[in-house]
């Protein structure tokens, strides 16, 4: 459509960017941004780039409804939001993601309550974050005369006895809510990468490097847990270990598989997504990637660590990890 013709490239000419600058749209579902960051560092590494803005967006509360063709003639009845269909509908199984959160909380034996206490603990961190100025990477952006200068869905209010009370969604006798799930967003995240000639052209100071990266595939009915992969790949690339790293951005899909990866890729509590995760902070599908780089950085600067890895699942059973590193 029109809205979404060479998103990439309406981005940069719509934002002032000259005519002569070159564009890619890539969609790798919640790894799109993640994926085009690792796609233009390739690019710069072969020569072809030297500068380059990189990072992703989503309207999940814009997306519209649809209809399937062979029901035009009865349409209403029959419409469906394509960000479900499109998005959160699994391609293999025809399930919800939501599904896909309950079986890793089975299968990795996840209880409700370590689900609903790590929900409550990445609120809790967020709200703290907000209240120190931790997010100074955030853009104020102003919609219909209200300034908005940090993420909505961050609830100061949330405590264990409500999201405890909470009704499970996706299964009557299952673990995921809507209150350890990560909420609905519209966001957008960018990033600028530049080679090391041009930081020295253009006298720039870069705020982080870009490290080892890893991508996994798994089973797409457990797709919150292939994150685990793709990080043992990346720490075996790198010959480095859990103990290395000073922060890591796991994304927060589903308090079931964030709870799993902590625990099986042994994160310490203290160095897991301390300025708040994606439960919290909300989960704008091709926009998290590049947020989580850039939270990741900005966690680095408060504990004035050296080295994070921000990773994330995909949906269809894919993970990337990728390592950051601060002088």
């Amino acid at each position: 459509s029109k809205r979404t013709q060479f998103e990439a490239r309406q981005v940069a000419l719509r934002s002032g960017l000259s005519e002569t600058t070159v564009a890619t749209t890539v969609n790798d579902v919640c790894g799109s941004s993640l994926k085009a960051l690792r796609l233009a560092q390739g690019q710069m590494m072969m020569g072809d780039l030297d500068l380059v803005a990189v990072g992703g967006s989503e309207s999940m509360t814009n997306a519209p409804f649809i209809v399937d063709k062979k029901y035009k003639d009865d349409a209403q009845n029959h419409l469906q939001n394509s960000m479900l269909v499109d998005a959160l509908i699994d391609a293999f199984s025809g399930e919800h993601m939501g599904i896909t959160a309950e079986n890793v909380a089975e299968e990795y034996n996840i209880a409700r309550q370590e689900m609903d206490e790590f929900s409550v603990n990445s609120h809790q961190k967020a709200v703290k974050a907000i209240k120190e100025d931790s997010f100074d990477e955030i853009l104020p952006i102003t919609i219909n005369g209200q300034t908005l200068t940090h993420d909505e869905s961050v609830r100061s209010d949330t405590n264990l006895e409500a999201l405890s009370n909470l009704k499970t969604v996706f299964k009557e006798d299952g673990k995921v809510t809507a209150g350890n799930a990560s909420p609905l967003n519209d966001g957008a995240s960018m990033l600028i990468l530049a080679t090391e000639d041009k930081v020295k052209e253009l006298n720039l100071k870069p705020i982080a490097k870009l490290g080892a990266f890893a991508e996994a595939g798994f089973d797409p009915a457990l797709m919150g847990y292939t994150p685990y992969y793709a990080v043992q790949k990346l720490l075996d690339k790198n010959k480095t270990t859990i103990d290395d790293y000073d922060v890591f951005e796991v994304n927060e899909a589903f308090a079931s598989q964030a709870v799993a990866l902590k625990r099986d890729l042994k994160i310490p509590a203290n160095k897991l997504n301390i300025l708040g995760g994606a439960i919290a902070l909300g989960h704008p599908l091709g926009a998290t990637g590049t947020r989580l780089i850039a939270t990741a950085i900005s966690a680095l600067n408060k504990v004035n660590g050296k080295r994070a890895i921000a990773t994330l699942c995909i949906g269809g059973g894919q993970a990337i990890a990728y390592e950051i590193k601060r002088d």
